[in-house]
């Protein structure tokens, strides 16, 4: 049963979604990420012997495999899968960057170039559930922030990965598939083996030693982010209905064990109705014995005082999923600092943003709203700034430049600029 509580006196403790590791895995990572390092694609086929149920005859997917799996997806399918993938386009495409160059003085101009990155790695997780909509939400922006090659990985059980998984990187864009996952893949896209390419930047969910490899290869190469056990937080008024809370509250304690959903609401009797409603609704899944742990162990209900104070509950929390279940849900979106994706009104629920709508699903997690966002396209570029001075316009502010640098005992760096003066142009 779903524990209630009054929000009064609740700790950060009592109410922050943290990320728990159910272990220590650093020192199993550590070793993974030395192995592929030194012994490339011979350690891909040992933990792929190890983990996936045996070693692929080619690590790389065939364009002749790719096109027969993509045939054998059900046509239903692929035109959903098509479908969402244009939405995702047509919202991503409103994040694209232009540089800009600024020439306000005479003699300087002053800019910043915009760049895609070169490649770019994409994991996608395919133990407990494999998801297509990741291969959609996270290849699309890279795709259209114009990254040279998205290489994705992917674990292989038996050597098989889903055919929905090729298809929807075919449709997405993707351009070299591998079966490889774990941490051993995160190692081979940051580190390069003989098949596997070296990647810029390593972006994609994955369970916590997958997590543990990304914070470990940063540095080597970007990555996106940690992203914990999923998590929803819904704000409802008295007028909500206690089933559908329910039922959002379920779609994302389905994932896994470790996956949160609260809902803040200022009627106990909402409060009650929902915690009935879950008890009814739990038998009806298929992912039953995933969807109780979670429940019963990481969900919660925290009753307030008003809505008003269920925001600025949410914005303590910073979740990574929020929906605002009320009737003018709209008004309030402006009160929201700390969320990763905010669904409005009572018929938006948290699968629409997951599969269809457009926006990304690849969201920061346990508190780090409160300073991260998104996956976006903005992710998958870089930018450099320019500089150019005249002699005349570098000479006006020379003696500004030797003060400062001195200031900071940099004599050198004041050099550089006043010798240029000291026997005239050349």
């Amino acid at each position: 049963m779903i524990r209630i509580m009054r929000a009064e006196g609740l700790s950060d403790a009592d109410v922050l979604l943290r990320d728990v590791q159910e272990a220590d895995v650093t020192a199993a990572v550590t070793e993974i990420l030395a192995a592929v390092r030194q012994r490339g694609d011979s350690a891909l086929r040992d933990y792929s012997e190890k983990f996936d149920g045996g070693a692929p005859k080619e690590l790389e997917v065939s364009r002749e495999e790719w096109e027969e799996a993509v045939a054998s997806v059900d046509p239903e399918l692929l035109a959903v899968l098509e479908e969402a993938a244009e939405n995702i386009r047509r919202f991503h495409r409103h994040q694209v960057l232009e540089g800009f160059s600024v020439t306000d003085k005479e003699g300087i101009v002053l800019g910043q170039k915009v760049m895609p990155l070169q490649r770019v790695g994409l994991y996608v997780p395919g133990g407990t559930a494999s998801y297509p909509s990741t291969v959609l939400m996270d290849c699309i922006p890279a795709k259209i922030a114009g990254v040279g090659e998205i290489i994705m990985v992917t674990p292989a059980k038996n050597g098989v990965i889903r055919p929905v998984i090729l298809a929807a990187a075919k449709i997405a864009g993707v351009d070299r598939i591998f079966r490889v996952g774990g941490a051993q893949a995160v190692a081979a896209l940051a580190y390069g083996t003989e098949t596997v390419p070296r990647v810029d930047k390593i972006v994609g969910p994955g369970n916590r030693f997958v997590a543990q490899a990304k914070r470990l290869v940063y540095g080597q190469v970007d990555i996106d982010m940690i992203a914990g056990p999923s998590e929803v937080l819904i704000v409802a008024d008295g007028r909500a209905e206690a089933r559908f809370v329910a039922a959002d509250m379920l779609a994302q304690a389905e994932h896994d064990r470790m996956a949160t959903a609260v809902l803040v609401t200022d009627s106990i009797a909402l409060a009650e109705a929902v915690a009935a409603e879950l008890e009814l609704q739990l038998p009806l899944l298929e992912r039953e014995e995933i969807a109780r742990a979670s429940i019963e162990n990481n969900g919660k209900i925290i009753v307030v005082r008003s809505v008003e104070e269920a925001i600025a509950m949410a914005n303590r929390i910073a979740p990574e999923h929020l929906e605002l279940c009320l009737e003018d849900a709209m008004r309030y979106l402006e009160d929201v600092r700390n969320a990763g994706s905010v669904f409005l009104g009572r018929n938006s629920p948290e699968a629409l943003g997951d599969y269809f709508a457009g926006p990304n699903h690849t969201l920061p997690t346990s508190g780090t709203a409160r300073f991260a966002s998104p996956l976006s396209v903005y992710d998958f570029i870089k930018r450099t700034s320019y500089i150019q001075y005249s002699a005349d316009a570098l000479e006006a502010v020379s003696g500004k430049i030797d003060r400062f640098a001195r200031e900071e005992g940099l004599t050198a760096h004041a050099r550089s600029v006043t010798v240029r003066f000291e026997e005239g142009r050349k």
